[in-house]
């Protein structure tokens, strides 16, 4: 492996660059009574409550190599729910010799790193609209780190965690850490986009945006779905039970939503 000149570096003290991910996704759905909105929220407080999420987020501490100190959790009525977890430095029992490389991390079956000073916390919302017929549920997993490596090796693991329509992921490094003579280092590796954590197996699947700010060591990246079948935004009945005018509206008013999470703002959705 080679190395870069900041690995190279023999630094004074601890490494206590601060690492964060932050990744919101979205999952969207036609729920056109409120019997089936009603059912959906259900669905998505049952399929993504505090149990579960506890258990995704001790998932990512395993990848990411960190020992959980604590877990605060909490479902919460009528909807939503909300974990968070203390991490500090764990035993490594696997490092890969290209550790420092911009590739995807691991699914979850390997630790890979020591951390230190961290947390890792999710939150959810489920919403519906009453009158739009649209129901979105968002989930908000930020990923704070402390020493060597980015929380970004968690970034595979997360995706494949969720059904995603929409990404919105930011990553930023903070602070800085000194080499022994005093100079700062104000990032340890080399990173460009966000996007090479991503699989291409992903990536294919995906319309991507990237907006960095490099001089800041900041980097932002919005994903939505290539494919649309219709199918896969109903909630317990399917296409077929439709007809040609409400398949095309719903059609319309789902892909406008997406649109408005994915560009930021709100389109007229008279012009679909």
């Amino acid at each position: 492996m080679k190395l870069t000149p900041e690995q190279r570096i023999e630094l004074h003290g601890f490494n206590n660059l601060t690492k964060s991910l932050s990744f919101n996704m979205y999952d969207i759905c036609y729920t056109r009574t409120k019997e089936e909105r009603e059912a959906y929220i259900e669905y998505i407080d049952e399929q993504y409550n505090a149990d579960r999420l506890t258990s995704i987020l001790k998932h990512v501490a395993d990848i990411i190599g960190a020992h959980v100190l604590n877990v605060a959790k909490q479902d919460y009525v009528p909807q939503g729910a909300s974990v968070t977890v203390l991490v500090s430095e764990g035993p490594v029992i696997e490092v890969p010799t290209g550790s420092y490389e911009e590739t995807p991390g691991p699914l979850p079956d390997n630790v890979v790193l020591q951390l230190d000073k961290s947390h890792i916390t999710v939150h959810t919302y489920p919403e519906y609209h009453p009158e739009e017929g649209i129901s979105t549920f968002r989930a908000d997993i930020d990923v704070s780190t402390c020493g060597e490596i980015s929380p970004l090796k968690a970034l595979n693991y997360l995706i494949h965690s969720f059904e995603t329509d929409v990404m919105s992921i930011d990553y930023r490094v903070r602070g800085f850490t000194r080499a022994k003579d005093g100079h700062k280092l104000f990032i340890d590796h080399d990173i460009n986009s966000i996007q090479n954590y991503i699989p291409d197996t992903i990536k294919e699947l995906y319309d991507m945006i990237d907006v960095n700010v490099y001089q800041e060591n900041i980097f932002h990246t919005k994903c939505k779905l290539k494919e649309f079948d219709l199918n896969n935004y109903l909630f317990g009945y399917s296409k077929d039970k439709l007809n040609p005018n409400e398949m095309r509206e719903i059609t319309n008013s789902l892909i406008a939503e997406m649109d408005e999470i994915f560009y930021g703002k709100n389109m007229n959705r008279h012009l679909q």
